[in-house]
């Protein structure tokens, strides 16, 4: 194919650009800049890059790719033709993200999330809290089939409830995480279990039964490895529970009948309502809630006096929109109950887009079939394919910042080469979802890793070590493929 040649594919807007002019070293170029200025920005801002400076070297990174561009006779008009794909297929989670804060600002007011921090403190002790989490999440996300959904539900009540433990974020989000993505990645419902085997050539149910052989030892690591921490944890939550609970009850008017909300909206996603329609619904049958059950929080996030129709619009509105922080008598747990609405979904919009301008950009140009080709030239055992498989979907992940190229790209460049292995489509379609499916929450700049931080509140860095399942998974995966375990020839039965 000659320069600039877009080989589609399916579905939607995805496609391969192939630049042939294009070596491997002018691929690797931005790759390398963009990696040496983040560590030096990070080195520098420390926590504080994500605020901005990440986001300005994304854009620095993708100006040094749109130059590799220029050379090779790849014009402006087609980046910025890419770029805009690239955000086009980022409308849906940004969206998505802003019903997030919303949701999030309006079940603190109505006393949902103080309810279910107020419930778990009372029924979880640190031993358990771990792997019970981790078992939570994965049963919601198998039946919701959305990660997204579960961390943005119960995900966000388990870490305040892990707060008022006295456990480390850090651990919380991982066990969410772990068990988000778990069911993300084995349920029908989920659109990149959807993805995968379409991108192989794979059956559905095939490719699920398959996934199981490296799924089900990964999550049983997960969960022992919680277990285990679990019960070597200091118990420094457990020696003021009754001062927090009662700090909790005396502002919040707690009750169980508030759940009807979260469960309405897991029921919507169960029935295969889109996630921006349900997740809308719930902040705001969350906004209502506040006015029946917490009229003083209401009048108090709106720094009225009564509750008139204009303080309860303020009240509400400013739960969704802005920044909302509730007082208890324990100062301790008092960052529990604070929300910044939409206004707090900011940061971590700006980095996705400039992430999905980089990936546009090294998209364009062709950089990422270049790297994906010479990462399939340099294997030729079946073991070796499995690898380069893995390694694309990782370096997508990475370097295109969004969870499907990271399916996408890998699946169309790989298909060949295992239908010539003579390798059944569900090596293939198992492989792009241990690898691309599950890392891409481990990237602070993908939009996966970018919208967990932004919602569970915890930096990528600080989860990334007990996100067991999500990095564990790979490793799984290269071990099975290296012992040759049920490896599915063409013609076999799944």
């Amino acid at each position: 194919m000659k320069s600039g040649d877009i080989v589609p594919t399916e579905p939607g807007d995805y496609s391969i650009i192939i630049n042939k002019e294009l070596s491997i070293w002018e691929a690797l170029f931005p790759i390398a800049v963009l990696i040496i200025m983040l560590a030096y920005n990070i080195f520098i801002y420390g926590d504080g890059a994500l605020d901005g400076s990440n986001q300005f070297i994304l854009l620095l990174g993708a100006a040094v790719a749109a130059i590799v561009g220029f050379r090779n006779k790849v014009s402006y008009s087609q980046m910025m033709e890419e770029v805009s794909l690239n955000l086009k297929s980022t409308s849906e989670p940004i969206l998505i993200l802003l019903m997030v804060g919303a949701l999030a600002g309006t079940w603190l007011i109505s006393g949902i999330i103080p309810s279910m921090i107020y419930y778990g403190l009372k029924l979880l002790s640190p031993t358990v809290f771990l792997g019970a989490s981790l078992v939570i999440c994965s049963l919601i996300s198998l039946a919701t089939g959305s990660s997204w959904s579960t961390s943005a539900t119960v995900g966000i009540a388990l870490i305040g409830v892990g707060n008022g433990l006295g456990i480390n974020p850090g651990m919380t989000a991982g066990a969410v995480l772990s068990g988000a993505y778990f069911g993300d990645k084995i349920s029908p419902l989920s659109d990149t279990t959807n993805l995968a085997p379409a991108m192989a050539g794979a059956q559905l149910f095939d490719h699920i039964r398959y996934m199981l052989i490296t799924t089900m030892p990964s999550i049983v690591i997960a969960l022992l490895f919680f277990i285990i921490l679990g019960f070597n944890l200091p118990h420094t939550g457990q020696a003021d529970i009754h001062d927090k609970l009662g700090a909790i009850s005396s502002v919040f008017n707690i009750n169980p009948w508030l759940f009807v909300v979260p469960a309405f909206v897991i029921f919507l996603i169960i029935r295969k309502t889109k996630p921006l329609i349900a997740l809308l619904a719930g902040a705001v049958f969350g906004g209502l809630a506040a006015l029946i059950a917490q009229p003083d929080i209401v009048i108090k996030a709106a720094n009225g006096t009564i509750l008139d129709m204009d303080t309860a619009y303020r009240g509400v509105m400013n739960a969704i929109t802005t920044h909302v922080a509730i007082e208890t008598p324990n100062a301790e747990i008092n960052d529990l109950f604070t929300a910044n609405g939409m206004k707090g979904m900011l940061n971590t919009i700006w980095l996705i887009i400039c992430a999905m301008v980089f990936g546009g950009v090294m998209d364009a140009i062709g950089a990422l079939s270049k790297i994906s080709a010479a990462l399939l030239k340099m294997f030729h055992t079946v073991f070796g394919l499995f690898a380069s498989t893995i390694m694309s979907c990782i370096f997508m992940n990475t370097t295109a910042s969004d969870q499907y190229l990271a399916i996408v790209i890998p699946g169309k460049m790989y298909k060949k080469a295992f239908e010539t292995k003579g390798l059944h489509p569900v090596n293939l379609s198992r492989t792009l979802e241990d690898s691309g499916t599950v890392t891409s929450v481990l990237v602070p700049w993908n939009t996966c890793g970018a919208y967990n931080t932004g919602v569970l509140g915890v930096a990528t860095g600080d989860y990334f070590a007990y996100a067991i399942f999500n990095w564990i998974s790979p490793v799984v995966s290269l071990t099975v493929a290296a012992l040759g375990y049920r490896i599915r020839k063409l013609g076999e039965q799944i």
